[in-house]
């Protein structure tokens, strides 16, 4: 805007000036009013210039007043949205893992729960790289017999917390898987056919959320060596074929299954044998001896196991631990009990077993490895010598049972109740260790021992 450089104080002439020079001054003043009368009319004609920096490149020889009267843009100009591409099989090391990179997408999609963001990882296309720059996280890659191309071989989600409706599509999805671990997620439906996995021989489905009938589409899998299913919701019958299966180890604990034990048992080459906590029913199969090569571990704890202690367990040489307590058991402990050299925990605790605790069995902490030999809460009337030894030192429970001078133990009427009722376990005086002490001796022999798969053998003549 152009200011007048006069203002109402200069305008006020003293009355004693000469007229000539009235008329100058004010001839002056005239043509200045004109002149800042004609800036204001052309300032409102003009658009101000735009902003230097809204104004395009200056190229040389052009001038610069041709940009005076052009409106500048209101708002910056935007960039172009960037594209987040699908990537082509050019973009992985091998078709295989382009393969993979499909299957794991589709199963992020179904993803319901991921509090740790372990899913944010599973992104790019470095599959096989997580142990470098922690992108798939739980993946892990190895190369396949007779092939170059490195592909995923085993998942690792122990703990991940992960939740999906299923795993249908997604373990079966990978070829050349060998092995599936997820402890503790929560994922549910059904176990998937992974009959055409031909590297396939650990599945861990523990500790989720699982329900339904045994999942039978692990009944093919010939290979499989590792079977955990723990901590879910399966119930009803276990079918007798999967101890045809090469199984080392066998976790259905913590179910609610409900069936017998098929006598298929004594066909498994199984190590570790887990049970617990379900609501099996009947007794311990005698063909439990036929395990007698591999069995490790036996946890039967805590189910509605009944009839007598079958004799044909002390054939379990290579035996450390035999657990079952809480359950309604019943009988003598069968001498054979003292053949188990190698055992180390040895719990029949909670149940109705009655008569003397055999010396035999109390030597083995002596002889063998024994450490714990609980026997509370049963029928128990007398103890073997060497027993009275292991109460000094903790080895020995023998709490609320009936054994005259010892305390904590059941009233005088409670046990003579007991003692009142029929009893029809048979009382077996000899070992199979000493009758027949080879190493390698196992009740499927029938040519000395024909009476061996019976529940309740009779006594040797």
């Amino acid at each position: 805007m152009i200011h007048s450089c006069f203002d109402t104080n200069q305008l006020k002439f003293k009355r004693n000036n000469m007229f000539p020079m009235r008329v100058v001054n004010l001839s002056f003043f005239i043509l200045a009013l004109s002149t800042w009368l004609i800036a204001q009319s052309n300032a409102a004609d003009l658009t101000p210039s735009p902003h230097p920096s809204n104004m395009p490149p200056h190229k040389p020889g052009q001038s610069l007043s041709r940009w005076s009267h052009e409106t500048p843009p209101t708002q910056p100009p935007q960039p172009a949205p960037s594209c987040e591409c699908e990537p082509s099989p050019e973009d992985f090391t091998n078709m295989k893992q382009y393969e993979a990179y499909k299957v794991i997408k589709r199963f992020k999609g179904i993803i319901t729960s991921d509090p740790l963001n372990i899913t944010g990882t599973w992104v790019g296309t470095k599959i096989c790289d997580n142990d470098e720059i922690n992108t798939y996280r739980g993946f892990y890659c190895d190369t396949p017999p007779g092939t170059t191309d490195l592909t995923i071989a085993a998942i690792d989600f122990n703990g991940f917390h992960l939740g999906a409706p299923t795993l249908d599509g997604f373990i079966n999805g990978f070829p050349d898987l060998a092995l599936f671990h997820a402890n503790s997620n929560n994922f549910s439906g059904t176990v998937p056919d992974l009959s055409g996995l031909p590297y396939f021989y650990e599945l861990d489905l523990s500790n989720n959320n699982f329900s339904g009938p045994f999942p039978t589409n692990v009944v093919p899998l010939t290979n499989l060596a590792f079977l955990d299913l723990r901590f879910n919701h399966f119930e009803g019958p276990v079918p007798s074929q999967i101890f045809y299966i090469g199984y080392e180890a066998l976790f259905l604990n913590n179910n609610i299954f409900d069936s017998s034990i098929p006598a298929s048992l004594g066909s498994s080459p199984v190590e570790y044998l887990t049970f617990a906590n379900n609501r099996f029913t009947g007794p311990i199969p005698a063909s439990i001896c036929n395990t007698s090569r591999t069995l490790l571990e036996v946890l039967f704890l805590n189910n509605q196991f009944s009839g007598c202690l079958p004799y044909e367990i002390g054939y379990l040489r290579d035996l450390t631990v035999f657990d079952v307590g809480m359950n309604q058991l019943t009988g003598y402990i069968p001498l054979s009990f003292g053949c188990l050299s190698n055992i180390e925990q040895l719990n029949l605790a909670q149940n109705t077993l009655y008569g003397m605790v055999p010396d035999v069995v109390c030597q083995l902490a002596k002889t063998g490895n024994l450490v714990n030999l609980s026997l509370s809460d049963n029928y128990f009337t007398s103890l073997g010598p060497n027993c009275w030894d292991l109460l000094h030192t903790n080895v020995l429970d023998v709490r609320n049972n009936c054994i005259v001078g010892l305390p904590n133990q059941k009233s005088p009427i409670e046990c003579h109740f007991f003692f009142s009722l029929p009893r029809h376990c048979p009382y077996i005086a000899h070992m199979p260790c000493e009758v027949n002490p080879r190493r390698n001796a196992t009740c499927y022999d029938r040519t000395h021992w024909p009476w061996h798969f019976d529940h309740s053998p009779p006594l040797p003549h």
